[in-house]
């Protein structure tokens, strides 16, 4: 049997397993291929391409499974009116992440889509409850991407305490099979978010050897710090930074960020060049601690429908494991 909670009923989806909206990579035939397999697909909107944003918005107007449109939100107000652009295709929801969702809520409501909030901290969750959120997605420091300090098994079941059952946790970070989700549901989760499994399926947008350094790379293969961030000239706000594989860049510029911040432009000028002919020992892949999870590529269904499966699995021997011990 398929496993329901509240985020089921609120997104209309068969299965409480969320797509991350990976920047540009988690396109709309990844997408729809979460949404039709009973998951919810969110299209990644990221940093507001708008040619990007309109082609593939495009392409799931009028889709029959719901799903969802993502934001950085301090990059979406630099330009507030990609989100009409997200909004006139009708999407079940808006996700909004690392910045105050305030400003926009009120468009959204309108709208009639649901507010999903990514939030790191019980200041951040407060902010996006008062803003209405409907949906909280309480963030580890495990993620692929950018994130904050806390990890996972200690941010969901603070944010699943502070929401007090008023909106569904989704718990993510570092999260990549059945297992993971069956332990968010104890910890009071009412679903996940993936990313890193995500990007090593067929469907996604992201480049093929990056997909095979993911299903190669072994748990403690990543990095979390600036170095990317300041290699291509793109700092993000405390208390945020990112997470990738661990690379020949990686290694070379480790505890040596003040030196790459005084080259940081001949650095800049080799990271775009590394990033335009893909060259991985340079460029980096963003991914998460679940890496150590991956050793495939299937296509986005077959992760949704396994990752299910398994976690109803687990569950089912949990409680048949507590009948017969009351028994």
């Amino acid at each position: 049997m398929p496993i329901d909670t509240p985020l089921c009923g609120l997104l209309g989806i068969r299965h409480p397993i969320l797509l991350a909206p990976m920047d540009v990579i988690a396109g709309a035939r990844l997408t729809a291929a979460v949404s039709r397999a009973g998951g919810f697909g969110i299209l990644g909107g990221g940093y507001g391409d708008r040619i990007w944003l309109e082609r593939e918005t495009g392409k799931l107007k009028g889709a029959q499974a719901p799903f969802g449109i993502g934001f950085i939100t301090w990059s979406l107000a630099k330009q507030p009116e990609l989100l009409d652009v997200a909004l006139a295709v009708q999407p079940r929801a808006i996700m909004l992440s690392f910045g105050d969702p305030k400003p926009f809520a009120p468009r959204i409501k309108a709208a009639g889509a649901r507010l999903i909030c990514q939030v790191q901290d019980e200041a951040m969750a407060q902010q996006a409850l008062e803003a209405g959120a409907d949906i909280l997605v309480a963030q580890g420091s495990e993620a692929g991407g950018h994130g904050a300090s806390r990890t996972t098994i200690d941010i969901v079941p603070a944010i699943v305490d502070l929401a007090a059952g008023r909106v569904p946790v989704v718990a993510a970070g570092g999260i990549g099979d059945g297992r993971g989700l069956a332990a968010m549901m104890v910890l009071g989760a009412a679903g996940v978010l993936l990313g890193t499994r995500f990007y090593a399926s067929q469907e996604c947008d992201g480049a093929e050897e990056a997909k095979k350094r993911i299903c190669a790379a072994r748990s403690g293969s990543t990095t979390r710090g600036i170095i990317f961030d300041l290699s291509r000239n793109n700092v993000w706000p405390a208390p945020f930074n990112g997470r990738c594989l661990i690379n020949d860049h990686a290694r070379r510029w480790q505890g040596r960020e003040m030196e790459l911040l005084q080259n940081v432009k001949a650095v800049a000028a080799e990271y775009a060049a590394a990033r335009a002919s893909g060259n991985f020992d340079i460029a980096a892949v963003i991914a998460g601690e679940a890496v150590g999870l991956i050793h495939d590529i299937p296509p986005a269904a077959d992760i949704v429908e396994r990752i299910a499966a398994e976690a109803d699995q687990i569950l089912l021997g949990r409680r048949n494991s507590s009948t017969a011990l009351k028994a």
